[in-house]
């Protein structure tokens, strides 16, 4: 008996792990998550969707209790052997290091529900959610301190927040203003690569190279007075903003200080830190440091839709979408371009806040006493022999602070697809606890791009 309730009590365990709080999420730090996760709990027992989270959940234990059988089997010489293997990679990863690339992540803050809110003031200082009762697509920041998120059925959401207010999507008017927001990126990186309606990554080196040699009226922005969307380009004024105009504008969605717009006149910027935009009357100055760069960016952005955007700046794609999580909503963190700066920023970084790690590899990797990126790396010569090539040499990655600097720019999308690679499984419930992790993944992303499925493709290679 007593192992029974052990067992039931690990399973409880584990499924918090699973559906609660996940207090990586930007607005979501300092929450009571003990009492958070008993509401989560609450509401979902007995529903279908526990049951189908418990039995996913099991599904991956018994993934882990494979992986700790495999562990178990490995000998000293073995573990040796990888080692030296996984060491002579790792350098040839070092030798090819790239750091002369300057790569900006752009993440609209909660962008669908900051639309609703923008154009319906009513909506302004309330939580808020975009989706429906089975599913939320984002929500705003008041929401989130309640623990309300992205992903979470919208039942459990009125269960955290009773006064939550659930918005329907509207993907055209997300579509309307995303095109908005691209059409000034493109005037940094003509090849930028859109991720989905609300981020996109930017290699800005060229555009920081041809800069140096601007004048200053090619860097100078007249603050925007109006509800025009005309003072998108360099020495073009408008009218003044109404109070009611100026209070209707989500920056931000609570208190929480900007680094371009500081408490106080929401379109009076801050002149007194060195390096920081200088007002001319009612115009502003942008720099030529990659900082200022993005700063311009963002103001560019806020004033065209009246919507915040958050940023990284790093020499890299996986850690400039990691430095854009920092600082939001409505701030920017740079990596400097050298290895020190690199190796020191991804020292103490949990994996969870890497893309690609999701709560499954997450789990995984924690059985093996793996939380940081430095565990990551003194754990790679196990790594390699737990793992499929694809997945460890990820891992290594990551824990070199390594990323692609390509960007490639899609064209009309006619597909959609997420991917896995994988060591060998024969038992059916774990070939299909993979396919239902990945459908739900392509459904997220589908969900995200407000994306209809004409026909569904399965590929075993």
């Amino acid at each position: 008996m007593d192992s029974i309730k052990e067992k039931c009590d690990s399973y409880k365990d584990d499924l918090l792990l699973r559906m609660g709080l996940n207090d990586n999420k930007a607005g979501m730090e300092g929450l009571d998550k003990e009492k958070i996760n008993k509401i989560i709990m609450e509401a979902t027992k007995g529903s279908r969707f526990y049951g189908n989270e418990l039995k996913k959940e099991k599904q991956v234990n018994q993934r882990i209790e494979n992986m700790m059988q495999q562990k178990a089997e490995i000998t000293s010489q073995q573990l040796r052997k990888a080692q030296l293997q996984v060491d002579r990679f790792a350098m040839e990863l070092e030798q090819s290091r790239n750091l002369s690339n300057t790569i900006v992540h752009i993440d609209m803050d909660a962008f669908y529900a900051a639309v609703e809110m923008r154009d319906n003031p009513e909506l302004k200082d309330k939580p808020i959610a975009v989706g429906s009762m089975s599913m939320l697509s984002t929500s705003n920041y008041h929401a989130r301190r309640f623990g309300v998120r992205a992903a979470m059925p919208g039942f459990i959401a009125k269960r955290l927040c009773p006064q939550l207010i659930i918005v329907p999507p509207n993907f055209d008017k997300y579509r309307a203003v995303s095109k908005e927001v691209k059409e000034i990126l493109a005037d940094y990186d003509p090849n930028f690569m859109a991720m989905s309606l609300d981020e996109a990554y930017l290699n800005i080196t060229k555009h920081l190279e041809e800069r140096q040699n601007w004048p200053e009226d090619k860097r100078k922005y007249f603050i925007k007075m109006g509800n025009s969307v005309e003072n998108d380009n360099p020495g073009k004024e408008v009218n003044k903003l109404s109070d009611h105009e100026r209070s209707i504008s989500p920056l931000l969605f609570e208190a929480s200080p900007s680094d371009l717009l500081p408490p106080g006149d929401p379109f009076q910027v801050n002149f007194e830190e060195q390096n920081s935009p200088q007002i001319l009357q009612n115009s502003i100055v942008f720099g030529t440091s990659a900082e200022e760069v993005v700063k311009e960016i963002r103001f560019r952005i806020e004033q065209k839709t009246t919507l915040t955007a958050s940023a990284g700046i790093a020499p890299n794609t996986m850690l400039a979408k990691v430095c854009s999580d920092k600082n939001k909503p409505n701030g920017q963190y740079q990596i400097l371009p050298n290895r020190q700066a690199v190796m020191d920023f991804i020292k103490d970084l949990p994996i969870r806040k890497v893309s690609g790690i999701g709560k499954v590899t997450e789990k995984m990797l924690k059985a093996l006493g793996i939380i940081t990126c430095t565990e990551l790396y003194q754990q790679r010569a196990l790594l390699s022999l737990l793992f499929s090539e694809t997945s460890w040499h990820y891992f290594l990655h990551i824990s070199l602070g390594l990323g692609s600097t390509y960007l490639t720019r899609d064209g009309e999308r006619k597909s959609m697809s997420v991917e896995r690679t994988f060591s060998e499984i024969n038992k059916a419930e774990e070939q299909y606890s993979l396919c239902e992790e990945l459908c739900s993944e392509l459904a997220r992303d589908l969900q995200k791009e407000g994306l209809k499925v004409a026909q569904v493709e399965y590929r075993r290679l």
